[in-house]
């Protein structure tokens, strides 16, 4: 196949849609030939070792693939793969002669729309990092897991190309403080191998290597109807799309935190979590972020042979330096703290949460999302306050689930915010136990707001939808009336919140980064 052939494709009379032009996209294993409504893909015949796409058959197989596998994302964006028949020089999209080619149609969309873009121009916003999250929640919930006789995801699985990229990488180094940083780096993560190996055989039988996407940035995400969509999942090789989900949301994670959206990158991953309650694998996410990162640096030194140009060459080991520098952040010893909630419903609990996930890097545990986590089959009872899935056994039960969850989180090294009421004096005992147990400091964030300002609260996130509280502004006046305030010990713990007040907030983040390393 040859630039002949992509040359003769542009040529309107081939296809049975108006074309409004053509514009070629071309990257080292594709051509994209934009048409206006439609676009359409062909593989080229190249062979990098990681993929081989030098045979008709395997083109035509993989076109197949990559059909199958974004499917799975998208609605109506993958339509078809189409053989192409005919000669180079004069070719037809269709037909029953011998394939010389496959094209794999897919409907077109606007390139300022991929959420790369959007960052680039300042408009990626938190709820498109939301829907984000979502989409990738549930797609690797629904993803085919890997049978366990399957090679791919043991421990052995897992390490080798993190131990592949430092073999790699070693040849271009040439000075001292670069060398020096990869051998740390390299330390690190045998060590972080060995410790984390029953994790990974725990991950395989249970289930979590699974058949994921293997290649979530932001330039694999885009905007259509207003609504996001993650595409272009890897087709071409098992080992990177047979993955832990971790894996997966690790190297979006790493995207962000490159763009230096390091408060996106916290909240897309609390939120996931939130979606998926995949707690127990968290110890794996900087292993894997630093993984990621590695692997853009080693890309980046790859392109050195090729270049001349000392300026070129210098602009090159500085992005290889930014990775690695990336890299080493996940290696830094973390300063866990463990922080909960106290307030009635709608008092601003979540968005103080929230913002200590921004912030520091909390991971927010809520009790409305566990509660209906663990008590799903039961939503259609009544919701009052002693009732349903809000009795007193219920209650008992959510707050034992949360405490269970900050220890995992707690021993993963990052720190943990619990969004719950926390009314009662022994729902902060026990939480002040999981503290002390864990060797991490303890804070109540004792939140308070107006009535008039709760009420505006609910009442608005009634009207949006889609909160996982049930709490109404009855609900408020009972817990108000029942709530066990602060005894003197607690309140050398807290720290008092206008919820209604940012800079209130703002001192909150400021007071914690003072009294704690790390942050």
């Amino acid at each position: 196949m040859s630039q002949q052939l992509i040359a003769a494709l542009q040529n309107p009379a081939l296809y049975p849609h108006p074309v409004a032009g053509f514009q070629v996209i071309e990257t080292h294993i594709s051509w994209v030939l934009l048409t206006g409504e439609f676009a359409y893909k062909i593989k080229k015949p190249v062979d990098f070792g990681f993929l081989d796409f030098t045979r008709l058959e395997a083109r035509k197989h993989f076109c197949d693939e990559e059909l199958r596998l974004n499917q799975r994302l998208t609605q109506d964006l993958y339509l078809e793969v189409l053989p192409v028949t005919g000669s180079e020089e004069s070719p037809l999209i269709g037909g029953a002669a011998p394939a010389i080619e496959y094209v794999l149609k897919m409907r077109q969309f606007p390139q300022d729309n991929l959420l790369s873009a959007l960052q680039a121009r300042g408009e990626l916003t938190p709820a498109h990092i939301d829907a984000l999250a979502a989409q990738i929640a549930s797609f690797h919930m629904a993803a085919p897991q890997v049978a366990a006789e399957h090679p791919l995801g043991t421990p052995e699985a897992v390490m080798a190309p993190v131990r592949q990229n430092f073999e790699q990488i070693r040849p271009f180094l040439t000075e001292k403080a670069d060398l020096q940083q990869l051998e740390a780096l390299e330390a690190w993560a045998e060590t972080s191998f060995e410790r984390l190996k029953p994790l990974l055989t725990q991950r395989k039988q249970d289930g979590f290597i699974r058949e994921c996407h293997g290649d979530i940035h932001l330039g694999n995400a885009t905007l259509i109807n207003g609504q996001v969509v993650l595409f272009d999942c890897i087709e071409f090789n098992e080992p990177f799309r047979f993955t832990d989900v971790y894996a997966d949301i690790a190297f979006i994670a790493m995207d962000l935190e490159d763009r230096g959206l390091k408060s996106l990158s916290r909240r897309l991953v609390s939120e996931y979590l939130e979606h998926t309650g995949d707690y127990q694998g968290l110890e794996l996410l900087n292993f894997y972020k630093a993984y990621r990162a590695l692997v853009r640096a080693k890309i980046a030194l790859f392109s050195l042979a090729h270049q001349a140009d000392a300026v070129q060459k210098a602009a090159t080991l500085r992005q290889y330096r930014n990775y690695a520098g990336l890299a080493e952040s996940y290696s830094a010893i973390p300063s866990p703290f463990l922080a909960i909630t106290h307030g009635v419903s709608g008092s601003g609990k979540s968005h103080v949460a929230l913002r200590l996930v921004e912030a520091l890097g909390a991971i927010r545990l809520r009790s409305d999302v566990e509660r209906k986590r663990l008590f799903g089959d039961q939503l259609n009872e009544q919701a009052g306050l002693k009732s349903g899935i809000y009795n007193d056994d219920a209650s008992a039960a959510t707050y034992a689930r949360l405490n269970q969850l900050a220890k995992i989180a707690l021993h993963a090294g990052f720190p943990v915010v619990i969004d719950a009421t926390f009314l009662k004096h022994a729902q902060r005992e026990a939480a002040r136990d999981v503290a002390e147990d864990t060797g991490t400091p303890f804070l109540i964030l004792d939140c308070h707001a107006p009535d008039a300002v709760i009420a505006s609260w609910i009442a608005q996130r009634q009207a949006l939808g889609g909160d996982p509280s049930d709490a109404t502004m009855d609900v408020v006046h009972a817990q108000q009336a029942s709530r066990e305030a602060l005894d003197a010990s607690e309140q050398t713990q807290s720290k008092r919140i206008d919820t209604d007040q940012e800079a209130s907030l703002d001192n909150l983040v400021e007071r914690i980064r003072q009294h704690l390393p790390g942050f």
